[in-house]
Order: C-alpha cells, then structure tokens, then sequence
C-alpha cells in the first residue's frame, strides 16, 4: 500500500509538467446543480435502434441496496456515531448492513485540500466494504472537489494540461487508484466515470456547451475522455460496469446518450441522480417526478438496451417530512423494482443527521445536507429501511 501511495503522489506531481499555456481558465459555469439544461440540445431523430453492450448482467450484484458513504471517515473523526434500534452505537457500514444495504459507493477526488475523499481515505472505506461482502462502487469526480452540472473543474495538478496530456493525466489516476484497490483486495462491481457529467467535464476541454450553444470539440473531447477511462477502467477490471452518470432522471435524457455514441462514447450502464422531494429544483411534485423517472428509464432501456440504476437517491430528512419520504420511495420502487433492467439506487449520503456538515462546507459558507437519511438519534429512518427492505 505504501508503493501505491507514493505513485499516487509522484503522479500529482509529475501531470502537466512544465505545460503549455491554455485557455482554460475561462470556466464556463452553469445557473445551478440540478437545473434542466437547455433541451434545444435534444435531437429530434427517434428512429435510433437499440444498441448492442458488452454488460451481462451480474446477478449476484442485485438488486442494488446502495448508499454513498463518502463522508463517513471524516464523520468518525468529528466524533459522529450511529445506533441500532436499541441504541446501541455500531460501526456504521455494519449496522447499514443489518439494515440490507448491499452496496457503497464511494467518490474519488484527485487531490482534495483536506485528503477526505483522496485514493488514501478510498482506499480504507473500500477495504472495510469489501471486508463486510458488501458491493463496491468507485465514482470518479476527476476533480480535487464536488463535480456536477454547475461546475466541472479541473484537479489542480492538471489545469494547464491540453488535451492529450489530459486524457493521459485522466488515464493514469484511473489506473493508480484501481490498482490500489486491486492491491488491496477490493474488486469494485462499478465504475463511474465522472460524476453527473450533463454538461460533460473537466471544463472547458470537455465542456458540453454553453448559453450559446455546443461548444466546439466538446462532445468529441467528452467521448473521448470518458472511453478512456472507460478502457482504463477494463484492463484492471475486465468485468467491472462501467456507469456514465447525469442528473434528473425526470427528464428525457435519451438525446444525451445518444450524442455521446455518436461521438465514440463507451458505457455499460447508465447511472441517473433522483430527488424527487426537490420541487423547487423541478417545479414538479414528487409523484411526477416519479412517473416521469419510469418513463424515461424505460425509453434509455428501449434505445440503447443496457442497465439502468439510480447512482443517487435523496429525500427531505426533517422529521415532519420523513412520512411523506416514505410514500415517495415506496411508490418508486413500485415502479421501478418490476423493471428487469433496473438495477437498484444509491442512496446519497444517508448518514448525515443533526446539522453535521463537513469542514469544507463551513469554510464555503454552506449549509449542511437536508436529504441524510438517519434520525436525530442517530438511527436510519424509515425512508431508508422503505429504500432497501425486501
């Protein structure tokens, strides 16, 4: 382990060495995290026939009872513990456990200031998964910080990098932290390459567009980049899914995967984020989020024939609103669970309870997550048991 980190580390060093000067950094930043982007993107052409995939389905994977546990090492350090239904306090990916989770997933930063998150910290809670039985996700953000539809930016160490020294950069963080969890062990079922990419990633190399209109390389640069994780991601784990994951699965987003094919995308698996609590990002009632979710999980499955799951799941965690998060996950998953092609969900960061909120979130004036899934008392709630009970 101590020869992988000190790759890890030469590799921060080592990209973009003495890099040519570029534009990039005129980021082009999107209104919000969860907004619908411009739907003129959408291509008009329905007659795309199904497509064929490489994925066989893994029965033994599902369904998938996941949540992202990302935060859990930094909780444990601020002291934060987790109790069983008789108050017991337990170690918290055993107690989920007893509760049906099946799968963690788990994000990877490239170099975060605070090392929570880095291939370091990944690497013990993927160890500890894996020593439980359960499922493993890997989600690379290929940023030193949260990356999602309003901000793609690129890790430090590669800012500089133009565009074949940044596929190499991408490339070989990819192979460094897999063949660290490979030496430790731990065989991830998944790989997401990039984290809620809609507007792609890694700005502006392989930004998608902005308000006025696609950029130019972009969708080319995009699908070049994530097959290159992709087939990074294959030669050490040849039977690894391979999720490209975006946001809203309320929306139509057949278009979106539709161009990436076109421009020599590669995936296994499509990865959706869902929040159907969230009426204020949508201006639509949980119930028809939900309806609009089967819907257009059927029309990916219908185009392009492959797996289809919820990389993220949330719902409003104050104690009045639990009850109706209860009917929001249970009429979900009687839509969805009779779906041969619907693998599971992850729920996203359940175990924030009472205000908790990582050191960064302070330091960028935010408040703490309002969609964790435990009680006050620090106990799963009933949304979460409703998410994972058979």
């Amino acid at each position: 382990m101590k020869q992988v980190l000190l790759l890890w580390t030469a590799l921060l060093l080592l990209a973009c060495n003495n890099p040519m000067p570029t534009p990039d950094d005129t980021r082009q930043k999107q209104d919000t995290t969860h907004q619908p982007q411009d739907t003129t993107h959408q291509p008009q052409d329905t007659t795309h026939q199904p497509q064929d995939t490489t994925h066989q389905t893994q029965e033994a994977l599902l369904p998938i009872r996941g949540a992202d546990l990302s935060w859990i090492t930094e909780q444990e350090q601020m002291g934060v513990l987790f109790y069983d239904s008789l108050a017991q306090p337990q170690e918290v990916m055993s107690l989920l456990k007893s509760y049906g989770m099946t799968a963690v997933r788990l994000r990877v930063w490239v170099n975060h200031s605070t090392g929570w998150c880095n291939l370091p910290d990944v690497l013990v809670k993927a160890k500890r998964a894996a020593e439980l039985g359960l499922n493993v996700m890997i989600d690379f953000h290929y940023s030193d910080y949260f990356a999602d539809p309003s901000k793609q930016t690129k890790p430090t160490a590669w800012k500089n990098c133009k565009f074949d020294a940044l596929r190499d950069s991408l490339v070989a963080h990819t192979t460094t932290v897999l063949t660290a969890l490979k030496a430790e062990g731990v065989t991830p079922a998944w790989v997401q390459i990039g984290n809620e990419t809609r507007n792609g990633m890694l700005w502006p190399t392989a930004q998608l567009w902005n308000s006025q209109g696609d950029l130019p390389d972009g969708w080319k640069n995009y699908a070049a980049l994530t097959t290159a994780g992709y087939d990074a991601t294959k030669a050490i784990f040849p039977e690894a899914i391979v999720v490209i994951h975006i946001d809203n699965a309320y929306e139509n987003n057949n278009w979106f995967f539709r161009k990436m094919k076109a421009n020599g995308g590669k995936f296994d698996a499509i990865g959706l984020s869902h929040y159907p609590m969230m009426q204020a990002w949508s201006g639509k009632s949980w119930s028809e989020m939900n309806k609009l979710a089967l819907n257009n999980i059927k029309l990916l499955h219908g185009e392009f024939n492959c797996p289809i799951m919820l990389s993220e799941i949330g719902t409003l965690s104050a104690k009045a609103q639990v009850p109706t998060a209860v009917k929001v996950i249970a009429d979900l998953r009687a839509k969805l669970d009779t779906l041969p092609y619907y693998d599971g969900a992850f729920y996203w960061e359940p175990t924030c309870y009472n205000n908790w909120k990582p050191t960064e979130y302070t330091k960028d004036g935010w408040g703490s997550y309002n969609m964790g899934a435990f009680t006050s008392n620090g106990q799963p709630n009933q949304a979460l048991i409703q998410l994972w009970q058979h």
